[in-house]
């Protein structure tokens, strides 16, 4: 199977190499090399797996063209590369812009007119929901709670782009949903919901589960936008990517299907719990800091995964707990590479 994964020296990108490289699949990893850790987890990657690297934007659509013409075409297409945090989006809305909205057109041009028979899975998010503000939310003694979505939110839910980042993974998002209905293609929209694990080098803006696991390892403090109450679903990255796969095997009886991918309901934590875990871990307190809630931050996001495991036959089956202790000890047994 010949594979493109855009973003695939990323967190995602570089674990979902490393699934379907060591299969045996001929993959092609298209990556600017532009993230924190990008160029470490490419190392890694090149020490234990073939694969082909080209480096490039995805803004850059004669890039794409030039990929597509000298290693096309492609059995699946995975895009991963993207702009990820909210708090950048703000600041510097044109860049996200052009990389999230602009960058997925692109390569959904690339596909349709260079491999339009490929399988096209694209990396959505929790974002395009919003805060939900038509949904009632329970203030617990350590977490927020939804007071009625007690399956977590489904695909029906009304679509609400709050922030930039929002804003331009939510037009990429129907943009590949469109373009199934218009031109054809195979595409597959997940919205996931706070993915961690092996090879993420979290930030304090972007991949908060990693980010306090690297706090905690170096001792170092732990800062809370907000009040900690904050709660998501967590799905470990060996879960998302089997899911990948299973959807792929599948595609041609889930082409256009929008799922919603977290950890769901039985799979949950709040800042302040995940701390908890860690304190547990480490058997040392943790020291935490407060400041004011960022702009774009959901008190609450639990996605009903209901529709990924009827379909596709997937479910979760990592825990917080254990994929918590697992990226730690990874965090630990790897700290030079957070130096």
């Amino acid at each position: 199977m010949k594979i493109l994964i855009t973003g695939g020296a990323g967190f995602i990108g570089a674990n979902s190499v490393a699934f379907f490289a060591g299969r045996g699949n001929d993959v092609v990893v298209f990556d600017n090399l532009v993230r924190g850790g990008s160029v470490k987890n490419l190392e890694w990657l090149k020490a234990r797996h073939p694969f082909t690297f080209v480096q490039g934007d995805v803004r850059d659509p004669a890039a794409l063209t030039r990929l597509a013409e000298e290693h096309g075409p492609f059995d699946l297409v995975l895009h991963l590369a993207g702009q990820v945090a909210v708090t950048f989006s703000v600041e510097n809305p044109r860049l996200d812009f052009e990389t999230n909205a602009g960058g997925t057109f692109n390569v959904l041009e690339m596909v349709r007119t260079r491999s339009p028979g490929a399988a096209f899975i694209y990396s959505s998010t929790n974002k395009v929901y919003g805060a939900l503000p038509g949904e009632k939310v329970t203030e617990k003694e350590t977490r927020y709670e939804f007071s009625s979505l007690t399956g977590g939110v489904g695909e029906g839910e009304c679509l609400d782009f709050h922030s930039p980042y929002g804003c331009s993974k939510g037009a990429a998002d129907q943009y590949c949903r469109d373009y199934t209905r218009i031109y054809g293609l195979k595409t597959v929209v997940l919205r996931q919901s706070c993915i961690y694990g092996y090879r993420q080098f979290g930030m304090e803006d972007q991949g908060w589960v990693a980010w306090f696991c690297i706090a905690a390892a170096k001792g170092r403090p732990i800062t809370f936008y907000g009040d900690g109450k904050q709660m998501r679903d967590l799905l470990f990255v060996d879960d998302l990517v089997a899911l990948y796969n299973q959807v792929y095997e599948r595609i041609d009886t889930v082409k256009g299907s929008v799922f919603n991918v977290g950890g769901g309901p039985g799979n949950t934590l709040s800042l302040i719990e995940l701390v908890a875990i860690l304190e547990q871990i480490t058997g040392k307190k943790i020291p935490v800091t407060r400041a004011d809630w960022r702009s774009g931050d959901q008190r609450v996001f639990v996605a009903d995964v209901s529709a990924a495991a009827e379909q596709v036959g997937w479910r979760p089956r990592v825990s917080p707990k254990e994929g918590v202790v697992k990226l730690f000890s990874w965090v630990k047994d790897n700290l030079s590479l957070f130096e």
